[in-house]
């Protein structure tokens, strides 16, 4: 009897324990529903994402899947709306791309002022500037199916002297109008347009003198059309310096005075000798250059003679410089210091230039030009600023700041104060030997 109340007490604990477990259960999942059922704040909003839905209320659970399915229907339109926007994307790139590769029409606004440009101007003129049509069509290098004659744009502001230069019979001789084309190209029109007519040549013309004798041989007469002004022929030039008046370069013809000795000897001053510079650099480094406002071509010659080749720039001020400078077998360049030097970047191995470039010229253009000559020297290059002259005050004020911004090396440098028959005054030469740097 006392086993069997034993085990009958033991299964009634049992019993009891389930129940505990049981209703411990059920009250854990009666609290579970009782907290997600419990209505929020914004049960009610049918567009509500975080309203909480009661298993139980089937309206409101249909109410929230149609708004779920709304907000797809609205996704996929906006989806549909990006395709769209995308395809049209992609078809005004590809048109872009198409017009690209299309030839460049000008509208009507454009052809109009360019027509507007040409205006008043005579017929050979217009046919000079162009546009011309490329024969081929459009040329994709280029860039265009058409080309412009390179003309300056100072031609245009003077189109009544542009006319007149441009007046001749084609194929015929040119007038002999050298100084009317040089005032042009000091007004800007520089370059000149191209002509269609032959320039007249030398009565006599005889073949010029062989190098190197050409060097310091003055030319004959025969081989010069020059008449501006009194000298019409080399012998009335190189004497010159015995006549009054004054000259842009008095006794640059005369090639057995003051020319035959320049740049000879280093005096330690403003006169630096070109053997001197060009030890300056390894043998055989300086070959080519430029010489700015040359004269008659003696810088050049000298370089010549160590074999330098140098091209000279020069205008024919008070002579014929450029025929002079060819006759001694060098290479002349009739350009104006106001335009772009011909000559592609890092490409020269000095630059040369004696009172040329001074305090005459305005300093904005000075500076430009300073930059241009920068341009054209090769890394290492030389720039040599001979007798360059200004006032006492421009010097350090001016100038020397205006040539560090540009950024040369200075390898020589002197200075002098300007002699007149004897007295000192508040002017000064410099002369410079300045480098572009290697890096």
């Amino acid at each position: 009897m006392g086993s069997e109340d034993s085990i009958s007490k033991k299964q009634e604990c049992k019993m009891k324990y389930k129940l505990k477990i049981l209703l411990l259960i059920v009250l854990t999942n009666i609290l579970t529903i009782f907290i997600f059922a419990a209505p929020k704040s914004n049960f009610h909003h049918p567009t509500s994402r975080f309203s909480q839905i009661p298993v139980w209320d089937t309206t409101i659970l249909l109410l929230k899947l149609n708004t779920t399915q709304e907000e797809l229907i609205l996704s996929r339109s906006q989806i549909t709306d990006l395709q769209k926007q995308l395809k049209s994307s992609h078809s005004l790139v590809q048109q872009l791309l198409n017009q690209l590769n299309q030839p460049p029409q000008l509208n009507g606004a454009t052809k109009s002022n360019f027509n507007d440009l040409l205006a008043d101007l005579n017929y050979e003129a217009k046919l000079a500037i162009g546009p011309h049509k490329l024969p081929l069509g459009y040329n994709p290098r280029m860039g265009s199916d058409e080309i412009f004659s390179s003309v300056g744009g100072g031609c245009l502001k003077h189109k009544h002297s542009l006319s007149l230069y441009m007046s001749y019979k084609v194929g015929e001789d040119c007038p002999v109008d050298d100084v009317f084309a040089q005032t042009l190209m000091l007004k800007g029109c520089e370059p000149l347009p191209r002509r269609r007519c032959r320039p007249k040549s030398p009565a006599n013309y005889i073949e010029p003198t062989p190098l190197p004798e050409s060097l310091w041989s003055t030319p004959p007469d025969s081989s010069l059309i020059w008449d501006p002004y009194t000298c019409k022929n080399y012998t009335c030039l190189k004497e010159r310096r015995n006549f009054p008046g004054s000259y842009d370069c008095k006794d640059c013809f005369y090639l057995q005075g003051r020319e035959k000795t320049r740049w000879l000897w280093d005096k330690g001053g403003l006169d630096f000798g070109i053997d001197q510079v060009l030890a300056m650099k390894p043998k055989g480094t300086i070959r080519i250059g430029l010489d700015i406002g040359g004269g008659s071509g003696t810088f050049a010659a000298r370089m010549k003679e160590r074999n330098v080749t140098i091209v000279t720039t020069s205008m024919n001020f008070d002579g014929p410089f450029n025929s002079f400078i060819a006759s001694r077998g060098l290479v002349p360049l009739h350009v104006s210091i106001s335009q772009r030097f011909p000559f592609f970047e890092n490409t020269l191995d000095i630059v040369h230039s004696m009172h040329v470039l001074s305090s005459w010229i305005p300093h904005t253009m000075l500076e430009f030009t300073l930059y241009d000559i920068y341009r054209i020297l090769r890394p290492g290059g030389l720039f040599w600023l001979d007798r360059f002259f200004c006032s006492g005050s421009q010097l350090n004020a001016t100038y020397v700041p205006m040539l560090d911004r540009v950024g040369f090396r200075k390898l020589r440098w002197n200075t002098g104060m300007k002699l007149d028959r004897g007295v000192k005054k508040n002017e000064w030469y410099f002369s410079a030997l300045l480098e572009k740097p290697m890096t």
